[in-house]
């Protein structure tokens, strides 16, 4: 059992992410109107423990997580929470914070402590820039373990010939993998990440990407990565396919700075 103060779920959306956080923390409405709803434009998030501080005596313990999101104009915004449970208390509370600086203030004021130097960050800590470009990460990191698969049986071979079909980027899978996957018996789609609509040329933008992953006659496993975008010049819906998770991801956020200037 994980004697986390805040497990998460590793799949949760980015919305049910910040509505969660947003929810349980004891002073959500010390937060700035602005920042919130420039919150609620957010297409992607990274979390992180950042400190953590037990007290085994007293059975105290607190954490400082940071939370930092991806919006729609291209910018990068964090909060940093603090979780924690003071001696003598079951439940864990929270609250959300700013800066690191606020964060820390508080934790050492509610543990009756002098406030201690706060920790470097590291390079592009606090700097919008350097937050807009790690998270623009996002789309190219393949951050996420796997869920347990659950293949179906069902017509997989032609369910692959039918998305390599449909895949119009000149660099999609060649015959070497559709004639690998002419033997596929099972297969799987999940979807890896779905973007809420971005700001870009004035109109919406938006992204998914989905692994369908399939099972050989020989047992192995190959997987195709499938982006789904409307990040062309009329709008247009469009599918494009990958060999690799990477390589979907970074073919994602190349359409993404193209249909907005502001994330160059």
């Amino acid at each position: 059992m994980s004697d986390r103060l805040d497990p998460s779920d590793p799949y949760e959306t980015t919305e049910a992410h910040l509505g969660r956080l947003l929810g349980r923390a004891l002073n959500s409405f010390d937060l700035p109107d602005h920042l919130v709803e420039r919150l609620g434009t957010a297409l992607a998030h990274s979390s992180s423990l950042y400190t953590t501080h037990h007290s085994p005596a007293a059975g105290g313990r607190r954490e400082t997580h940071r939370h930092t999101y991806l919006l729609a104009d291209g910018s990068a915004a964090s909060l940093w929470e603090l979780a924690y449970r003071r001696p003598g208390e079951r439940a864990t509370r929270h609250e959300l914070f700013t800066s690191q600086a606020e964060a820390a203030l508080a934790g050492a004021r509610l543990f009756g402590e002098e406030p201690a130097p706060v920790p470097a960050l590291p390079p592009g800590g606090e700097d919008p820039a350097g937050d807009a470009a790690v998270l623009s990460a996002l789309f190219a990191a393949a951050t996420r373990p796997r869920r347990h698969r659950e293949y179906r049986v069902e017509e997989s071979a032609d369910h692959a010939r039918r998305v390599l079909r449909r895949a119009e980027n000149t660099d999609r899978p060649g015959e070497r993998v559709a004639a690998l996957l002419r033997s596929a018996y099972a297969h799987q789609i999940t979807q890896a990440f779905g973007g809420r609509p971005c700001a870009g040329s004035g109109r919406g933008v938006g992204f998914t990407l989905y692994e369908h992953a399939f099972v050989l006659l020989d047992g192995s496993e190959l997987s195709l990565w499938e982006v789904e975008h409307t990040a062309t010049p009329d709008g247009r819906h469009m599918c494009e396919v990958y060999e690799s998770e990477a390589a979907a991801r970074d073919a994602m956020e190349l359409r993404a700075r193209v249909a907005d200037p502001g994330l160059r």
